[in-house]
């Protein structure tokens, strides 16, 4: 699962999502805020693609986005009964489209630089 260590509220869904796994290592969590984080290491996730939307990559490579991130790890730790309703054919729509508002609007809300100066940081090595 790829997310934004110095987002405090991703972070703060990964320790719960971390804590309920209790070591059973069903996910694994990749920080792409590190300087160190590598597209090609993680599905050929960009670090903009990345910070825009959420992403997690199954062991087979394969990557999903969005609100079925969401979905499948709260499955993997037990708690997939909370995400179960945004599968609903009337729900989803209106789940992804929530979804899709917070990740335009979540850098803002948690007092970070827009996305495309964040990007442009990276790439000067700032």
């Amino acid at each position: 699962m790829l997310f934004d260590d110095a987002c405090p509220l991703c972070r703060r869904e990964v320790e719960t999502l971390r804590r309920r796994d209790q070591g059973r290592g069903r996910l694994v969590f990749v920080d792409v805020d590190d300087p160190g984080y590598m597209a090609a290491s993680h599905g050929g996730v960009s670090y903009g693609e990345a910070m825009g939307r959420m992403h997690a990559i199954h062991a087979d490579g394969s990557v999903i986005r969005d609100g079925e991130v969401f979905r499948q790890a709260y499955a993997l730790v037990d708690l997939g009964w909370l995400y179960a309703p945004s599968r609903w054919p009337l729900l989803r729509p209106l789940v992804e489209a929530i979804y899709g508002l917070w990740a335009r609007r979540r850098l803002a809300i948690t007092g970070r630089p827009p996305l495309q100066e964040l990007c442009r940081s990276r790439t000067q090595g700032a």
